[in-house]
Formats: structure tokens, C-alpha cells, sequence
């Protein structure tokens, strides 16, 4: 894993945080970011957040299991906190 696509997915979630976790090109570009790297867990996590943000809970559970991690049951802000907190260790 590439410590500066790991830098790219916190900036694209940091912006995607500012607007609102709305639906868009913000959401598009976390989503384009994570499907790159598929199968690597900070990545699988960040997609599972994608799709909670999006409503789709079977996809996002999806994720979650491969990122063994469980749905956050906070806000999306709360979840990108505590997992910004956790990605920014590994840059």
C-alpha cells in the first residue's frame, strides 16, 4: 500500500466530510480511490463508508466484513473521525 494514496483517500474523504458526506464528486472520487485498492483493509473500510453514506447497508456491510471492521452506528462524521484518526497513523 502506497502511503501516498493513503494520504489521497483522507484528503478525498476530508472533502467529501466538508460538504456534508453528500452525494457527488466528492463521493465519486473516495469510491474511484478505494476500488483501486481493493482488498487492502484501510481501503475495504473507506469503501464501506462509501456505501453507508450512499444507503446501500448490504454493500457497505459487504465492506465492512472485509475490512473487519463493524458499521459505525454514529453519525458519517463521527465514523470518518474515528477513522481519519486510525489512517493518519499509517501515513
Amino acid at each position: 500500500m502506497a502511503n501516498n494514496d493513503l494520504a489521497q483517500l483522507i484528503e478525498a474523504f476530508d472533502r467529501l466530510s466538508a460538504g456534508g458526506f453528500a452525494m457527488g464528486a466528492d463521493w465519486q472520487a473516495v469510491h474511484d480511490i478505494c476500488q483501486r485498492h481493493e482488498g487492502e483493509q484501510p481501503f475495504d473500510w473507506g469503501h464501506a463508508l462509501c456505501h453507508r453514506i450512499e444507503g446501500d447497508d448490504w454493500n457497505a456491510d459487504y465492506w465492512y466484513r472485509r475490512a473487519g471492521k463493524a458499521r459505525g452506528t454514529g453519525t458519517m462524521a463521527d465514523e470518518w473521525s474515528a477513522m481519519r484518526t486510525e489512517l493518519s497513523a499509517k501515513v
